[in-house]
């Protein structure tokens, strides 16, 4: 049986106060030296600790004057750039990803027409009406598009679903402007901004009525619209978006 390092021990005890948020977003960690002597350890084995963190994104480290180690919470953008290495490994194409955008969006929107309030609709609305700034760009209008879809996965409460559909929903947000990008000026990109914004507020409409059936069906048919658009074009659909 293998035994862990004591850089891998110091690793797991600071990981621990992490993400318990025993330690806090941006709090700098005590000196190496108050380190050293709290974990009875050497200055190369705790920075050996410090490297294993770094690698998983839960610290940033600063040397020389000024520098220091401050901690940084897990985060969503991190564990799906993973999951993107692991997907681009196997081959993985876009539309499978999107797939799962299909089955697990139009499920949220059903729900918060079944048990979403007042609070609930008026954060829907407000998404809707976000204003657009004068010069807006069509990647500045796509951003704002985006930002209704995890809403609505946002709007159940279910923490879980937030996490594994912020994967997605990364993932996607690549692939949408990649194509925007190559898009931009054309009629096609018009057309799909013009249908989105006109999907959104539709669905909004149908949870505010609670009509859950029909709520879900049209956010499935926006989505595979979605893919469709995403899609078309070169016939490239392999994962391919993280360089």
């Amino acid at each position: 049986m293998r035994l862990p390092k004591s850089a891998e021990l110091v690793a797991g005890h600071l990981r621990r106060q992490i993400v318990r948020g025993e330690l806090a977003a941006g709090e700098a960690l005590p000196p190496e030296s108050a380190l050293m002597a709290q974990f009875h350890v050497s200055r190369p084995t705790l920075r050996e600790a410090f490297r294993v963190l770094e690698s998983e994104s839960l610290i940033t480290v600063r040397m020389g004057p000024g520098g220091g180690v401050r901690v940084r919470p897990p985060n969503v953008d991190v564990a799906a750039r993973y999951a993107g290495l692991i997907l681009q490994h196997q081959g993985t194409a876009l539309a499978d990803v999107l797939a799962v955008r299909e089955v697990a969006e139009p499920q949220a929107v059903a729900h918060l027409a079944r048990a979403g309030g007042p609070t609930e609709i008026t954060r829907l609305r407000a998404a809707l009406d976000e204003p657009a700034e004068p010069a807006e760009s069509p990647l500045d209008t796509l951003r704002r598009l985006e930002r209704f879809h995890p809403l609505l996965i946002e709007l159940t409460g279910n923490q879980t679903l937030r996490v594994l559909m912020g994967m997605i929903e990364h993932i996607v947000e690549l692939a949408d402007r990649s194509r925007v990008q190559s898009d931009a000026g054309s009629p096609d990109l018009d057309t799909a901004v013009a249908r989105s914004r006109a999907a959104h507020a539709r669905v909004v409409d149908l949870i505010e009525a609670r009509d859950a059936e029909r709520a879900e069906r049209l956010w499935r048919r926006h989505l595979v619209a979605g893919r469709d658009y995403l899609e078309r074009g070169d016939g490239t659909t392999v994962l391919d978006m993280f360089g």
